[in-house]
């Protein structure tokens, strides 16, 4: 039986991103605690380093940890509030 492929979520990968940048540990520790391959968790690091380049190089701040997370709870808490509209639609 084959495998179903996994797929993330920008924000997952972000934040898998970040595990490794702002802590400072291996690649291959933050792949192993999170159960995904480390070329891939390699590839989500690159192009986060590149990301922070260039809104550094364009004056823009990156996210602080806590925006990061405050974003991604609000982000939650929209979700949310669509699947309740859209159940009330179908009530109704």
């Amino acid at each position: 039986m084959s495998r179903k492929r996994r797929s993330f979520t920008t924000e997952y990968k972000v934040e898998a991103a970040r595990r490794v940048i702002d802590s400072g540990r291996t690649i291959a520790e933050v792949a192993r605690e999170l159960g995904i391959n480390e070329g891939l968790l390699g590839r989500w690091v690159a192009d986060e380093r590149r990301r922070i380049e260039a809104a550094a190089a364009s004056g823009d701040q990156p996210l602080t940890a806590a925006e990061r997370t405050e974003l991604a709870r609000l982000r939650k808490q929209v979700s949310e509030q669509e699947k309740d509209i859209a159940f009330l639609k179908k009530a109704s």
